[in-house]
């Protein structure tokens, strides 16, 4: 009976803890908002959220970045939304908040990643880039005129026949695309790959990446954007809107998961005994809000060990060479982004909320004057 009450007793107090833990850091929580600063000395204009949510996204007058000795300062011309983007502004799944992003307001206050725009400077061991430079990729507070992207991490030449709003495009959906592909996915010449969620930003990509790498590429879309999805190499389309791809007598080697719809169960199905089912990251309709598409991750990751099918999830991994590998395709014309809508850096609110309703075909781009 003594062991029992010091069990019961040391599992309250672990309770107790955790709680005042919680409750401490919850409320103690802040942000560069909470903290006084003189106006800046070297204005630049960009998005800054002090609370999670939408209506809390300001254009804002902040001090321009200086480059340090292994930076780019780069004057952005263009910057592309993502579902990441909508993740971060309203907190959610919020498990991340619990990961480290803040739990009652966020710690980063900036917001957007891919950019592209021009060079105006760089530190003092940047060898590989020089002033005048168009270059395009990936920094954290890319909705702003300026950013400061290391030399050495996902920043790369723009392609001369392609513009800045095109470029800007790239970073976070095109890579995943590649990355999904070729390596999870390890597509071959002559297999068969179904990809759902085709006319999104990384379906976009992810088509016409397949096709270059030899593939016979099935997307499906909606009946709107079936033209478009053939306009990019699709060798089949399916009008999901008219039929249920997870229903039909094709089997596939890869199948590229952009919108998670379709149980684990009814995507096996159609999946070759040793195909590879790969769930791109950004979650379902179904998800939960407080753990996102984490759970069906989980369930792959239980349901693997059982079947000779590869499944999983991927997010990107920001990749100087892959961005180099991109510029390579789109410069020969293998790979040409698709913008649906270009929005001013004021109305950054407005293109995350049209994004939000999933209905965007292509990238939502934001462009910078």
């Amino acid at each position: 009976m003594k062991i029992k009450r010091i069990l019961k007793w040391t599992a309250a107090v672990v309770f107790l803890g955790l709680f005042a833990w919680f409750f401490i850091a919850y409320w103690t929580s802040s942000n560069d908002c909470d903290r006084k600063t003189a106006a800046p000395n070297n204005p630049m204009k960009a998005i800054v959220y002090c609370d999670y949510g939408l209506p809390n996204l300001k254009l804002q007058e902040i001090e321009k970045p200086t480059p340090a000795d292994d930076q780019l300062l780069v004057r952005v011309r263009a910057a592309s939304v993502n579902p990441y983007d909508w993740h971060f502004v309203e907190g959610t799944p919020k498990i991340m908040r619990l990961m480290g992003v803040g739990l009652r307001k966020p710690k980063d206050t900036r917001l957007g990643v891919d950019f592209a725009g021009t060079v105006e400077a760089v530190g003092k061991n940047v060898t590989q880039f020089k002033p005048g430079d168009d270059v395009f990729g990936g920094r954290g507070g890319a909705f702003a005129e300026y950013v400061c992207p290391r030399a050495y991490r996902a920043v790369a030449i723009k392609p001369a026949n392609i513009t800045f709003e095109q470029a800007a495009s790239v970073n976070i959906a095109g890579i995943t695309a590649l990355q999904a592909l070729r390596d999870k996915g390890n597509v071959q010449p002559w297999q068969k790959v179904l990809i759902n969620g085709a006319s999104g930003g990384v379906g976009t990509f992810a088509v016409q990446i397949a096709k270059s790498l030899g593939a016979d590429v099935t997307g499906v879309c909606s009946t709107k954007n079936v033209d478009l999805v053939r306009s990019l190499g699709a060798d089949h389309v399916i009008d999901y809107t008219k039929e249920d791809f997870a229903k039909g007598e094709q089997r596939y080697d890869v199948i590229l998961d952009n919108v998670p719809n379709h149980s684990l169960s009814e995507c096996r199905r159609i999946l070759n005994p040793n195909g590879k089912y790969v769930m791109i990251g950004g979650g379902g309709p179904n998800d939960s809000r407080w753990i996102g598409p984490f759970g069906r991750v989980i369930n792959t990751m239980i349901l693997s060990p059982f079947v000779s099918q590869k499944m999983g999830m991927m997010m990107a991994d920001p990749s100087q060479k892959d961005l180099a590998v991109l510029a390579v395709m789109m410069q020969s014309g293998k790979v040409k982004p698709v913008i649906d809508r270009t929005y001013k850096l004021s109305e950054v609110p407005e293109a995350i909320r049209y994004l939000e309703q999933g209905h965007a075909r292509g990238k939502v781009v934001i462009t910078v004057d």
